[in-house]
Formats: structure tokens, sequence, C-alpha cells
């Protein structure tokens, strides 16, 4: 291997942690190939849940654990896996998590990464059930058609922490901006991982967009990102903007019960809480451009949803956000733009509405989604069309209307 020769060092720029995890079972990540699965396979690897440990089980091949883990290799070689990520984009940092294997850990390890297209990828066998399990032939001869040997290193070839508490976590830095499909992670000479986290943003192909329908602009997979929030004490709001539909309340933006609420609680004229708080959370968009849509929605919140909320959407440079970032943001209100005044939403149910955006050229570069006073939401969608595409849309009514859509009710 091309970088088998240096040593790498870690990192504690953690700020990457941040960000989604491209590789995970969550979003779509998928283990293609592995040399050998005999204590625990690879796909542990990218479990969304973090990693455990049950004292005394066994399985009929040796010790159960929570990650991927080999036999004590007795042949040429080092062992090595695959993985296909769930959201293709730039990868900013690994985390290598040994929790767990404190006598057993991978006593080194190196990452490579390739952007493959999907039409040339060649037919891989399916894994099927791995524990006991080494590579075939059959798996082989395949696997090397994507000559991962030679693929980009981005983390050398470095030594490993244990998989004590304190120090299972192996960050490492990435200084790359171009976009990957594909890592290949490989231990030397073998041993246990309990996970892989690429933390990193999605990257659409904006110019395949269609221009006749309209896109998701803060989707995670396209590039989206939560900037800044005001609380996520039980879910972060990147969970709003991740790839399908939610599973539980696990997956999505939840606060805690603000202390400021009324003793007695009362409603307005309109059937709004009459509260002074509120929660928010700050989005960049994946790509600048117009919101004509939004969804909201509260599934799985059947007891914790907000009140109400508001959208609004403004135009930031790059130095802006990073100020904006270290004041907490506290922007001037004559800078966001209403897309969405203050509106009643229901528990446990998907709210699709009209966009305030008066014209095609009312281009957004950051959203602020804003509840009212605190609670749980699964998944924000702002659709509408990116800002190279706008430019070429005839104009439309500006006197676009605010309304409501039914038939988006989830099953209750």
């Amino acid at each position: 291997m091309a970088d088998a020769s240096k040593e790498g060092t870690l990192t504690r720029f953690l700020d990457f942690a941040q960000l989604v995890d491209m590789a995970s079972e969550s979003v779509g990540g998928k283990i293609l190939f592995s040399t050998d699965d005999f204590f625990a396979p690879a796909e542990n690897l990218i479990k969304s849940d973090d990693p455990s440990f049950k004292e005394r089980e066994y399985t009929e091949f040796g010790k159960w654990m929570d990650g991927w883990e080999t036999r004590r290799r007795r042949t040429a070689g080092h062992d090595w896996c695959v993985i296909s990520l769930g959201i293709q984009g730039v990868i900013r940092g690994f985390d290598v998590d040994t929790s767990y294997f404190s006598g057993s850990h991978a006593p080194r390890m190196s990452i490579q990464a390739a952007n493959l297209e999907k039409d040339k990828l060649p037919e891989i066998p399916q894994r099927g059930v791995r524990t006991g399990a080494a590579a075939t032939p059959e798996e082989f001869a395949a696997i090397a058609q994507l000559k991962s040997d030679d693929w980009n290193s981005l983390v050398p070839m470095t030594e490993l922490k244990p998989g004590s508490t304190a120090s299972s976590h192996n960050y490492f830095l990435v200084n790359s901006q171009q976009r990957w499909t594909h890592v290949r992670l490989n231990i030397f000479p073998d041993g246990g991982i309990a996970r892989l986290r690429v933390y990193g943003t999605g990257q659409k192909d904006w110019t395949a967009t269609d221009p006749k329908d309209p896109v998701d602009l803060v989707a995670i997979a396209f590039g989206g990102v939560c900037v800044g929030f005001s609380n996520a004490h039980f879910g972060h709001p990147n969970n709003m903007i991740g790839v399908g539909g939610p599973k539980s309340m696990a997956d999505g933006w939840e606060t805690a019960r603000r202390l400021d609420r009324p003793p007695v609680l009362e409603n307005d004229k309109n059937g709004l809480l009459q509260v002074q708080g509120c929660e928010w959370a700050v989005f960049r968009l994946a790509h600048p451009g117009v919101i004509t849509q939004i969804e909201i929605d509260t599934k799985y919140f059947k007891g914790s949803s907000p009140d109400s909320c508001k959208v609004d959407g403004c135009i930031l440079t790059t130095q802006e956000e990073e100020d904006m970032v270290k004041k907490k943001w506290i922007l001037p209100a004559h800078k966001w733009k209403p897309l969405l005044p203050i509106t009643k939403l229901s528990p446990n149910q998907n709210h699709l509405f009209d966009s305030l955006t008066l014209e095609l050229q009312d281009v957004i570069t950051h959203a602020r989604f804003t509840i009212f006073p605190d609670g749980g939401v699964s998944r924000l969608r702002l659709k509408g069309f990116p800002s190279s595409i706008c430019l070429l849309r005839p104009r439309r009514d500006p006197r676009m209307r605010f309304s409501v859509k039914t038939g988006f009710k989830a099953n209750l």
C-alpha cells in the first residue's frame, strides 16, 4: 500500500464531530467487503448507536463484541474493509472508536477513499450473515475490480489507543475538498474496532437538478447543515434534515422544557400559546436559493410537539456566518426575511406550507427555524430552487399566498 510507510498523528480538533456521519447505516451506509469477520462483523462499524458491552455473552466463535473484530491473523497481509457512504460528499474528519476493545483492539489503522461513479461499480456479492466467516475467493475477485489498494490516502498508518473509557475515541482531521463516495478502513495486522464515524457534509451535483421540480435545499445529504441552535437537550437539529423519514423520537430535534413558561398557560385569540420564550436552530442551505415550500413533520412527537413555529431566511457571507457563530446568532432583525409566519402545529402530523417568498429573486443562504415555546420536530424540509436555476425560470405572480396543504396527516 502506498501509505503503509507513513506514520500519522491524532488530532484534537473535534468541531467536525458535530457534522453528519456519512457512513452510518441510518443514512444508507453499507459494508461492501471485509477480509474477515470471525468474532464480529464489519456491519457493526456503521451502527448509529454507541457501542455496548455484554460482559458474560459469548457466541460459538468467541467473546461477543459490539464492533468489527477479526481473528488473530496467522497468514501474510492485514485486514481491511470497504464502506459505501450513505451520504456522498466532503469528508472533514474521522472518529475511530475502540470502545471495549482493551486487549484486542487493532494496533494501527489507515483510511483511504475514492470517488466512484455508481453506474461503473462492479457487482459485489451480498454479504449475508458474516460472524465466523472470512472473505471468499469470489468476494476478493469482485472487490479487486475497485482497485482500492490505489485509493487516495486520507489518514496514513497511525497507532490507535485501546478502548478504555478515557482513550477510546481516535480523532483525525481531513484537509480535503474532494467529493468521496467510498472509504477503505485498513487495520494492521488484525484486531477490533467498535465504530468508524465518517464526519462531513453532503455534496450534490446541482448542474443535474431538474429546473421544473423543487428540491430540498436544506437536506443534509446535499450539504445542508445546522450552524447554530439554542437548545438540543434530547436531539440535535441536524436530525431534522436527515435522510428519509423519521424512525422515532430519537431521530429528531427535541429541546428541554423551558423553565420560563408561565405557571398557568393561556391562548391568544388565534389559539396560540401566550409565552415569551422560544427555541431556534439556524441552517446553512446546501445551495443558495429560493424557498417556495416548507414541510414540518412532528411525527412521533405526540406529547411534546411545539405549540407553533416560524421560519425566516437571510443572506450571509462566509465571514458573516463566522461572526454570527461567535455572537451566538444575535443577528439584526431586519436581516431576516419571513418565509413562514407564526403558525400553529399539531402533534404527530406532517404539515406542508407555501412559503411567503414573493419572487424567485428572493434568494437566501441561511434559514432560521423557531419553535414556541419548546418541544420536538422530526423533519424540516425547505423545498425550492437553487439560485442558478431561479435565474432561468420565468417570474411568477409576486403575490404568492400563504396556505396550509391538507392530506399530509401522519398515521396516529
